[in-house]
């Protein structure tokens, strides 16, 4: 198997999706406003589930959210009950609530209030900080444990894979344009820690294949590093990715967008532990003779 003597094009095929991402980041920025689509989350606002009598379409929710100035919310209909809308708005009080409610019931019938959210920009600020300290200090662990396992080289090498499944996968999320809650960040985070594990059985086999009697020429060894411990990846991120298929197709509203982050990141982390961390291991090692 011959990995490293195919570096560059590794590198080439990550350096496109990492720069098709921070340009997606970039034009969202530019063209709406906000490199990702926030949810209340994060931006502070209102999340209303209504249940109609009967199913209506999201044009049909639009009109009357007209007449309250909230045309631009964001409508869903509920994957588990047709008759179930849910909308994300800008902030309303409670007497703007009942009043809609009452505009619903008013032409389409007895429209039941199911649930409220609310969450002011003061916590969702908050809420962004504690999502990138969570980030950071996930980081800064990572480094710590790998240094101590193995060298700081190897340490640096986990990282930037694990920044590259990351990078990659907000990217996604932000060219489908999809909400990014607080699920999100433990996606994130999810990702990192099966990422960091993939990449820590290669290093592991190829810190084995150091320690065996004879010469080594190190390329060839994280070739064959790379081999042994090849069936073992692809297997784990089969099993992984089918039980995320499922959660994605069956899970509901509220699991589909976590199930997709968790998707696309198992899929580029297997990618990074085997075709950038340890190529990167090998070329610092070049560098470093």
């Amino acid at each position: 198997m011959k990995i490293i003597e195919k570096t560059k094009l590794w590198f080439l095929i990550s350096l496109i999706m990492i720069a098709v991402s921070i340009f997606t980041l970039a034009s969202n920025g530019f063209t709406r406003g906000s490199v990702l689509n926030f949810g209340i989350d994060f931006t502070g606002g209102t999340l209303i589930n209504l249940r109609f009598p009967e199913p209506v379409s999201t044009s049909q929710v639009r009109d009357i959210l007209g007449k309250f100035k909230l045309e631009k919310s964001i409508i869903q209909n509920s994957a588990e009950n047709k008759n179930d809308i849910f909308i994300r708005t800008s902030p309303v009080d409670t007497e703007t609530r009942v009043k809609l409610v009452d505009a619903f019931s008013e032409k389409y019938g007895n429209v039941e209030l199911l649930e409220v959210d609310t969450v002011g920009p003061v916590i969702g600020n908050e809420l962004r900080w504690q999502a990138l300290w969570a980030l950071l200090l996930a980081s800064a662990g990572i480094i710590i444990y790998v240094s101590f396992r193995f060298e700081f080289v190897y340490a640096m090498a986990a990282l930037f894979a694990l920044f590259h499944d990351v990078i990659i996968a907000t990217g996604v999320m932000a060219l489908l344009w999809r909400d990014i809650e607080l699920p999100f960040v433990a996606a994130i985070l999810t990702i990192m820690g099966y990422s960091i594990n993939d990449t820590i059985i290669i290093f592991d086999r190829i810190r084995e294949n150091l320690h065996k009697p004879g010469k080594h020429n190190f390329t060839e060894l994280v070739n064959r590093s790379i081999a042994e411990t090849f069936p073992r990846s692809i297997n784990t991120v089969l099993t992984v990715i089918t039980v995320v298929l499922c959660l994605l197709f069956f899970g509901g509203k509220t699991l589909k967008d976590f199930s997709l982050v968790l998707l696309v990141g198992f899929s580029i982390g297997m990618y990074s532990s085997i075709y950038i961390a340890s190529p990167l291991v090998v070329m610092w090692k070049k560098n470093k003779k």
